[in-house]
């Protein structure tokens, strides 16, 4: 498990990336990697494409990275998804709070 981060070229995007089981063990990691970030962040990535897991306490910590950001008007982006991850992404009915690509 690791998680990294990286601001896009503009610099007011954070892109979270998450490599192996995103579960209850990187809770903290997790919310360190955006909650001491810098005021200039408008957006967030989450990049799934090394996450080979994804459990209910990972949908809880995408809620409160939600929440964060601005609830509702929060601009969270979850991409690179494998077709396990999306599938438990979708019965959870993520694409009405995230946009997934």
């Amino acid at each position: 498990m690791s998680i990294q981060t990286r601001r896009d070229q503009s610099g007011r995007t954070l892109v979270i990336r998450i490599e192996g089981r995103f579960d209850f063990s990187t809770h903290q990691a997790f919310r360190n990697a955006y909650e001491h970030g810098d005021p200039d962040i408008r957006s967030y990535v989450v990049d799934l494409s090394d996450t080979t897991y994804l459990d209910s306490s990972a949908l809880g910590m995408l809620l409160l990275l939600r929440d964060y950001a601005g609830g509702d008007s929060a601009r969270i982006v979850i991409e690179n998804c494998n077709n396990d991850v999306r599938r438990i992404l979708s019965i959870s009915n993520f694409e009405q709070l995230f946009n997934i690509r």
